[in-house]
């Protein structure tokens, strides 16, 4: 009996296949200041536990990404070691905040699956949730993902491609129990910039920079326990090893502090797409564009939908050529929902 694990290939998915993914991981204050040291994030509500108080919540909660890491982590070795690409992102909501103490795990449900025409390689589509200790659902997002196939010659499957929101409804959106922003102090939130503020259409260029290194990147996909081989592996690629895509979304995000500093909580993911491969050494500046603006039941709580962009250094503003295609400069193209004091 093998006793170790390759990983699936392509042809291992079948529709309705449900994974419950290893191993448990409980979660403390450190994985909020090793998140804080990976990236430069300043979002008050995750940053003090007094802020949060004073906005409704017993606590601050993990970083709502640090959250997603964790299980888009445990998803790795039964969705994609062997993936080729993470190709995007569809449906997240953030149901419940993770407080230090919980216990996370994950299970995924195969919803569609595509051959490629070249016959090595296919697409698997999955439903992914984690849960606290408590079985409590506290994010899902759907994602689908290149594979390759172990043996080319296998039959391909019946193509079933799930039927995807393009856009989350602001009534999807859950809102933390308890969250008021009505006492709001947006001096200590470090801008004083409200919903009301921003109009749809309006871009912002969040101006500041950061180089990827290696080290820090390899420190990444370790914390979020990322095994997939492209990030660890250098022989599994034919030049570097590639960024893993969820650490330029937290990268991004972390930039968009600088003219997004009130956009605190993302509570829903609406697609996503890593447009180009990150390598150490690139320089990432990021720019958003406010696509939605929506109310919410609870005290002074807005919800913004915003396209954040990240790019190797390019030009802010510029996202696609003539022919529809990503610019070379892009990184990633993110839809979200944040919340926000109205």
């Amino acid at each position: 009996m093998q006793k170790t694990n390759p990983g699936r290939f392509f042809e291992d998915y079948e529709l309705g296949m449900v994974i419950d993914h290893a191993v448990p991981r409980t979660v403390s204050g450190g994985e909020r200041a090793l998140y804080h040291a990976l990236y430069p994030m300043r979002h008050a509500l995750y940053s003090s536990d007094e802020f949060a108080r004073d906005c409704g919540l017993p606590a601050g909660p993990l970083d709502d990404l640090a959250a997603f890491h964790i299980v888009f982590g445990k998803t790795v070795p039964d969705v994609s070691l062997n993936a080729v690409a993470n190709l995007g992102y569809a449906e997240g909501r953030w149901l419940k905040p993770v407080w230090p103490g919980d216990t996370l795990r994950a299970s995924s449900e195969v919803i569609g699956l595509k051959q490629n025409s070249n016959g090595r390689t296919g697409v698997v589509y999955v439903h992914s949730k984690g849960f606290n200790q408590n079985d409590e659902c506290v994010m899902e997002y759907k994602r689908w993902v290149m594979l390759r196939k172990r043996d080319n010659d296998a039959p391909a499957p019946e193509t079933v491609l799930p039927d995807l929101k393009p856009v989350l409804d602001p009534s999807d959106l859950v809102i933390p129990e308890g969250l008021d922003f009505s006492s709001y102090d947006f001096t200590l939130a470090g801008e004083p910039h409200r919903l009301g503020d921003y109009e749809i259409g309006e871009k912002i260029d969040h101006v500041d920079g950061v180089t990827i290194e290696e080290a820090e990147h390899m420190m990444a996909t370790r914390l979020w326990q990322n095994t997939s081989k492209v990030h660890f592996d250098v022989t599994a690629r034919p030049d570097q090893r590639l960024i893993y895509g969820g650490h330029v979304i937290s990268m991004a995000r972390a930039l968009s502090f600088n003219g997004l500093a009130n956009a605190q909580m993302i509570v829903g993911l609406n697609g996503g797409a890593h447009a180009n491969p990150c390598l150490a050494g690139s320089t990432v500046k990021a720019w958003s564009e406010v696509l939605d603006k929506a109310e919410t039941n609870a005290p002074g709580v807005g919800a913004i939908r915003l396209r954040l962009v990240a790019t190797k250094g390019g030009s802010p503003f510029e996202l696609k050529g003539a022919d529809g295609k990503y610019l070379p400069d892009v990184l990633l193209d993110l839809d979200y929902w944040a919340l926000m004091p109205v």
